[in-house]
This record gives structure tokens, sequence and C-alpha cells, in this order.
């Protein structure tokens, strides 16, 4: 959907809130914003090893800097982060919402440095650090704020003789997305991640030797009408929308809602998230 028709349908929702009053739209704009919620999710598996029983991965999305969510809010995040003490950290994308106009310096990796992740900190791309020439730009923060980038790769996470994968692939709207590279040379058999940002490609992934896809891309809808639901969410972002949905035998889906937001600065019903997932061996 382009710009145009975005902002048709974030204008009828926000005239939506106005309906519902004009408290809502107050709310909506300056409150749920910073409403940021802990989601947590157990993943259980004979796949995951028994040395791997109890690791807390931490998942963040989406933070979209520069549009009405601002360095100082990211550095209370990273402290909200730490306070999780996550072993394993991930970010799927979208760190800043316009790279070409945002006023890049070392504050924005020095805040991402700050974040503790001790059996790694990962990341992949989002359209938006594609978009607007940032793709060297975004990278090089990241780099320097402690995080490795995951474009059609994989990395083996080990604990003495036992060992998960963890994957990334390139942003599907405006990178080159590959499944077959970012896995190859990976067990089939082992305990096996990804970070995709945009969701519905998990349709793919599905028919991959994968056992959870984290994802972000759909801000949730970032508006919710009571009884209605979300109004709209972009391109490969609109059959899974938000939450965790099983595809097939093996793999699970995990769509965050993300934090910040983009092309209007409102959330409704639809609070901002990391997620915490704590592995769980069953063998």
């Amino acid at each position: 959907m382009n710009r145009r028709s975005f902002l048709k349908k974030m204008t009828a929702s926000v005239l939506a809130l106005l309906g519902i009053g004009g408290g809502s739209y107050y709310y909506a704009r300056e409150i749920e914003p910073g409403m940021l919620k802990i989601h947590k999710e157990t993943l259980s598996s004979t796949n995951i090893p028994k040395s791997f029983d109890g690791l807390k991965i931490l998942q963040f999305s989406d933070t979209h800097v520069g549009f009405h969510y601002t360095l100082e809010q990211l550095d209370q995040l990273t402290a909200e982060i730490n306070s999780q003490n996550p072993d394993i950290v991930l970010f799927t994308g979208d760190l800043v919402d316009e790279p070409h106009q945002f006023s890049w310096n070392r504050r924005i990796s020095d805040i991402l440095k700050s974040i503790h992740g001790p059996e790694g900190k990962f990341w992949i791309y989002g359209n938006h650090d594609h978009g607007g020439y940032g793709t060297e730009t975004v990278k090089e923060a990241m780099e320097a704020g402690g995080f490795v980038l995951l474009q059609n790769q994989h990395t083996t996470i080990k604990k003495g003789n036992e060992s998960i994968v963890m994957a990334g692939v390139d942003d599907v709207m405006l990178g080159q997305p590959d499944l077959d590279t970012a896995l190859e040379g990976a067990d089939p058999d082992a305990y096996t991640m990804v970070m995709i940002h945009e969701p519905d490609y998990a349709e793919k992934a599905k028919h991959y030797p994968i056992d959870v896809q984290f994802s972000g891309h759909s801000h949730g809808g970032q508006v919710q009408i009571p009884l209605i639901g979300h109004i709209y969410t972009p391109a490969y972002a609109e059959k899974y929308v938000e939450g965790n949905y099983q595809l097939g035998d093996r793999l699970q889906l995990f769509v965050s809602r993300g934090i910040g937001t983009t092309r209007l600065p409102y959330r409704f019903l639809c609070a901002p998230e990391i997620t915490i997932f704590q592995l769980k061996s069953e063998q």
C-alpha cells in the first residue's frame, strides 16, 4: 500500500478515535505510545538441548527513532531491557524511521552498546533500514553498538558439545532475502530460530527446518478499534499481525508490536512491547 493509501486509512482510524472521544485521541497520541508492555513466552521443544534449558532471549523491534521516538526514550528502553537480564538480545529491524534525515552521531551506538546480551546480540535489516540510503549507515551504528548482523546468515550458539542455531534473513521488501543461503551448512535437526522482519514471509519459512520465526514490521496495526480490530498493516504483515501463530508441525511465528510508530504517531489498544522468550528443554 502506498503512502497516500496508508495515510487515508490511518486518518480514518484517527477520526474513529475522535468519534469515541477527544480523550481517546489524546490517549492514543500522548499516553499509550509510552506504555511499554513486557510480554513473556516459553519455547518448549525436544530439539532444545538440556544445557539451553532456561536460556532467555529478548526481542525488540521497530524503534523508528526520529519519528516521535527520541534517543532519550531509546536510552530508557535499554535500561528496561537490561533489567530483564536476557542471555541473548535480538533486534528485528527498523532502527531509525528515515535514515537519510536522521542526525547520526555516536550517541545512538553508545546507547545500543549499553545493552547486555552475554550470549550474543543479533540484528537484521528492516525496510526502513534499507530505505533512505540507510543500509551502510545503520549497519555501522549497529556494529558499533555491539550487534552482529545476520543478513542471509546463521550462527551456531554452543554450550559444551550442544548447540542451537540463530539465523537472519535480509529484508523482504527492499533487500534480497535468501533462506537457503541463511541456513546453508546448518544442522537441520538442531533447534533453529530465524529473524525475518516481515511476518508473512513465514509462508515460505514453514517449508524449511525452522522452529521459531521472530518478526516485527506490523506494529500490531498501531491503532485497533473495539469490535473491529486493526485498521491497517503494511505489506507482508497482512496475514500475521501480532502474537503467536503455529504454522505446520514445526514452525512457531511470533510477531512483535514493536516499540515506535511510523507515518502517524498513534497507538490505541496496541501498546508497544518487548518480548522475552525462555527456552524449555523437553529432552
